[in-house]
């Protein structure tokens, strides 16, 4: 599902990954720890193409059979709005939307009609336990069920890969666990395939590998 090659990126003299090598299977959740500064987001980021590794020519990275370098401009933003969705650790809801259109803007964006996307986003907030929480605006949701709302965002457009950034760094410990388990439920039952940055001790140690990174490398 994800093979990277020498993968390195640096800001001006700060080389923050020093030629990182990934293979992730499909359908596979891979924890990736370490201690603040050695990467870890700067990769996530690389690879949810949000951002571009600085040795572009002299790497590789495949998502899904899909060579990413050979991609530019429109190619890579539809690229990943339709094969890649994303958890944040602060969620990254729009204040002024219901639960229901923070889940439906991936799609909205991928040019899904309005009566699809809504059906999807409808269908994923009552698998999730939201189903009266869809007319409510962020500031009426706890923090789980924001969370949670993030997480049917990232799937509307059901990705090949979900990338989370410290998706449980902000929930109380309840929510957190509930949220962990929930991650490998959608792994059994639609197949994502799940890259997870934290420094839940526990989340890290329940995915089927956990990885992790020292000084811009992956050394386990």
């Amino acid at each position: 599902m994800i093979k990277a090659r020498n993968i390195k990126k640096s800001f001006g003299s700060l080389q923050v990954l020093k030629g990182v090598d990934l293979d992730i299977a499909k359908g596979e959740i891979v924890s990736v720890v370490g201690a603040s500064g050695a990467g870890k987001t700067t990769l996530l980021q690389i690879l949810g193409t949000l951002d571009i590794q600085s040795n572009r020519k002299e790497s590789e990275l495949l998502i899904n059979d899909t060579d990413i370098n050979a991609l530019n401009g429109r190619n890579l933003a539809r690229f990943r709005n339709e094969h890649i969705g994303f958890i944040f650790q602060f969620h990254q809801l729009l204040p002024e939307f219901t639960a229901l259109e923070n889940v439906c803007i991936p799609a909205y964006i991928k040019g899904t009609a309005k009566s699809e996307a809504e059906k999807r986003g409808l269908e994923l907030l009552g698998y999730l336990g939201l189903e009266k929480r869809i007319h409510h605006k962020p500031q009426e949701l706890s923090g789980g069920e924001q969370q949670r709302v993030a997480v049917a965002r990232a799937l509307i457009n059901q990705p090949s890969v979900i990338l989370a950034d410290e998706p449980s760094g902000n929930l109380d410990s309840e929510s957190a666990e509930r949220l962990h388990k929930l991650f490998f439920q959608l792994r059994d039952e639609m197949g994502q395939t799940f890259v997870i940055v934290t420094h839940n001790e526990e989340l890290a140690e329940m995915a089927d590998r956990k990885l992790t990174m020292v000084d811009g490398q992956i050394i386990q």
